[in-house]
């Protein structure tokens, strides 16, 4: 096969988009001289960009052309990214988010598609626009159900780690300290229930500073901000960031002694990027999302199983020592 062209399909959410990076590396070491494309919410275009196999990213806005189907200036939207893939062959297409709206984006390209089949897939209906149905059971990591998706369309054997090996920009130095190293504290997440108690946020970061480290906030929306302001204020040497492109903000998670953070995205993308990383799970299990990275990474507690501060302290100086 001569410089075939493979298209992922995987649109969202931030910590999914990470969980797909390695199928790309896993493609470009297998399936020769592979042109590699990618479908994502433009929110997250960022982050697929930050593989080197991947030669051309195709944002979409499903998410907002929803809230807006009346508007003429989605319809325009929707042409233009269709145009992007219109009339282009591809050798295959992967859909690794098994639903209904990324079996349609499948359809706006031309190629052989493989995905999930009814039993794996999210929505089970979306199997049917399948080419190639494959069975990657749920109960394994997200990370691994990706590459089978990969191994199945190519025919080759998964007999490595995965593998990440993504280029960060580089970090304008006014945006981290130049005195000293730091950590990263990301406690902000989507759902409540995600969520780590304050009080054991301000050990951690105490036991950080102890270290010398000083601990840089990220946030998201404006009342994230405001609560981050607020959890600053009350720690040793914590400072809040400004709000930051994605990959700006990966740049700084791979530049930190050690990055701590509950079970979101940039958590994913801090391992991803080969910060050495802590995730705390409080709502879900991490054998199915759990960290993974270039770097080494612990990911503790569970559903309805909150770690306590003292273990997470321990499991950051473990992390930091390899």
């Amino acid at each position: 096969m001569s410089s075939p062209r493979i298209l992922i399909v995987k649109t969202s959410s931030m910590g999914d988009v990470v969980h797909a990076l390695p199928l790309a590396t896993d493609l470009a070491a297998q399936v020769p001289q592979a042109r590699i494309e990618w479908v994502v919410e433009e929110g997250f275009a960022p982050i697929p960009r930050l593989h080197p196999a991947v030669s051309r990213v195709i944002p979409v806005a499903l998410r907002r052309w929803r809230r807006q189907l009346l508007s003429a200036a989605t319809w325009r939207e929707v042409r233009t990214a269709r145009q992007q893939l219109n009339n282009i062959a591809f050798n295959r297409i992967i859909d690794c988010q098994g639903l209904l709206k990324s079996a349609w984006l499948t359809r706006w390209a031309e190629g052989p598609v493989t995905g999930p089949n009814r039993r794996s897939a999210r929505e089970g209906v979306a199997a049917w626009f399948y080419d190639n149905a494959v069975d990657v059971p749920r109960g394994l990591h997200a990370i691994e159900r990706n590459r089978r998706l990969g191994a199945a369309a190519f025919g080759y054997t998964l007999d490595t780690p995965p593998r990440f090996d993504l280029r960060v920009p580089p970090v304008p130095p006014d945006l981290v300290p130049a005195d000293k190293p730091y950590a990263v504290l990301l406690a902000n997440a989507s759902r409540a229930t995600k969520l780590w108690p304050d009080a054991r946020w301000r050990t951690v970061e105490a036991a950080l500073a102890a270290e010398g480290l000083c601990s840089l906030l990220f946030w998201g929306t404006p009342a994230e901000g405001e609560a981050t302001q607020a959890r600053a204020a009350q720690m040793v040497d914590a400072r809040p960031m400004p709000h930051v492109a994605l990959d700006v903000a990966a740049g700084v998670l791979a530049g930190a002694r050690v990055v701590v953070g509950l079970d979101t995205g940039l958590s994913h993308l801090a391992a991803a990027v080969g910060a050495p990383t802590v995730g705390i799970y409080c709502d879900y299990d991490p054998a199915l999302v759990g960290l993974v990275g270039d770097a080494p990474c612990v990911s503790l507690g569970g559903v309805d199983r909150k770690p306590g501060a003292d273990e997470v302290i321990a499991a950051a100086a473990q992390v930091m020592r390899r």
